[in-house]
């Protein structure tokens, strides 16, 4: 089995859903994890604060610079992960198209780096 990151695409604009929206979105990712649970294929997911929270640490000469906040802004940034097991990358996009209707946002499917 390969391990896939699915990356949840969050919009830097728009929206957030309505209570009774995010609501049947989170029922709707119980669900999903519970299906990936019982097929074998769950490893971990969880869900990320935004970007405005983040601390970026860049190594600069001897020391390392922290500051606050994302590297760069952008339309879209990284809202949550799952990270799941497959045996291939059919099945692995099987998994991302569910994560996409369970979230109602765009999921992108990575291997990591290694797996044969």
């Amino acid at each position: 089995m390969k391990y896939y990151l699915l990356s949840v695409i969050t919009p830097s604009e728009g929206r957030p859903p309505s209570a009774e929206g995010l609501a049947e979105i989170n029922r709707n990712l119980e669900t999903f994890h519970q299906e990936l649970r019982e097929a074998g294929a769950w490893v971990f997911a969880g869900g990320l604060h935004g970007p405005e929270t983040a601390t970026v640490l860049r190594p600069q000469g001897g020391d390392v610079l922290v500051t606050d906040g994302p590297y760069a802004e952008g339309k879209e940034y990284l809202g949550g992960i799952c990270l799941i097991k497959a045996p291939d990358l059919d099945a692995a996009l099987h998994w991302g198209r569910r994560a996409t209707w369970a979230t109602t946002l765009p999921i992108e499917v990575r291997p990591f780096m290694g797996e044969a």
